[in-house]
């Protein structure tokens, strides 16, 4: 099987919000190592929907690097590792919220990767996409839980037209979230996608909808040779000239895959030292809080 090089670059704009409700950690190193991409989406015009992504991207993410530490526990247990962490993230909200460290009921999507041995698992909750470009074809892999696909199944039966489907208020109401309850969907496959020399990946908020998916696909078929920083760039040049009065925050990863020059070893990060300033950085993103889950 043919060695892959994996090459991650992050974006993230808040439009026309007052507050970035999105949060997004990344690790993705050489050889080895799991890759790891982990994105949020606070509940936008809800309690503390910045507090609730931030919360829910740092528990998952240190949840999946000490894992990920046991590569051959990832391996034949991923599925069930993916699902520990929305579950320990989930849990982490009603906590937060318990202890007055946001309001109850603040929540957020979850879109998580993880990249072992040329393959992907991923785990989602919510709307957020997850995109493939293969072969210059650009298809979504993660389940829409929202009221998107009702809608564009009307447009599909003639009840209404594309346009008013797409600015249809409903639109991005959503079906399934992490707010410390119950959780009504998860979309985590048993099996991992394999991956291949060419492929680019994309985690995005549900921001990057002003663009569609023939506009996303162009800009990554012409732009797939650069950089993965060039692929984010641009990206996110292009929705910031499609921008809309109500612009909504807009995060994104890609990620690039291509075969690995021959090298030699690639040592490995002890997790002695990396996981607590794995932990330091993730409490740094958390903003300070009152009692009763008001900023100062």
């Amino acid at each position: 099987m043919t060695e892959l090089a994996f090459e991650a670059a992050t974006a993230t704009w808040i439009g026309a919000r007052e507050r970035q409700e999105d949060a997004l950690l990344t690790h993705v190193g050489a050889g080895s190592e799991a890759g790891l991409i982990v994105l949020s989406d606070g509940m936008g015009g809800h309690s503390d929907g910045d507090i609730a992504s931030r919360t829910i991207v740092s528990q998952v993410l240190a949840d999946l690097f000490l894992a990920s530490c046991r590569p051959e526990a990832m391996r034949r247990h991923g599925t069930e590792i993916l699902r520990r962490a929305l579950a320990s993230a989930n849990h982490g909200l009603r906590v937060r919220a318990e202890q007055g460290a946001g309001q109850d009921g603040m929540g957020g999507t979850l879109l998580a990767g993880v990249i072992l041995d040329g393959r992907l698992r991923w785990i989602s909750v919510g709307d957020s996409p997850l995109y493939i470009l293969r072969g210059g074809v650009l298809r979504r892999l993660n389940a829409d839980h929202s009221l998107a696909p009702q809608i564009e199944l009307m447009v599909a039966r003639g009840e209404i037209d594309a346009e008013t489907a797409r600015d249809h208020p409903q639109r991005a109401i959503l079906t399934s979230a992490l707010t410390g309850g119950d959780v009504a969907k998860i979309d985590c496959p048993e099996d991992p996608a394999d991956l291949v020399p060419g492929d680019v990946l994309l985690f995005a908020s549900d921001g990057i909808a002003v663009l569609d998916v023939a506009e996303i696909a162009a800009i990554l078929r012409r732009a797939r040779r650069h950089r993965a920083q060039t692929l984010a760039r641009r990206l996110m040049a292009a929705v910031q000239a499609r921008r809309t009065g109500d612009q909504d925050n807009v995060t994104l990863a890609v990620v690039t895959v291509r075969a690995a020059a021959s090298r030699g070893s690639v040592p490995r990060l002890n997790p002695g030292l990396f996981v607590p300033a794995l932990r330091r950085h993730a409490l740094r993103l958390l903003p300070r809080v009152r009692p009763g889950g008001m900023r100062p």
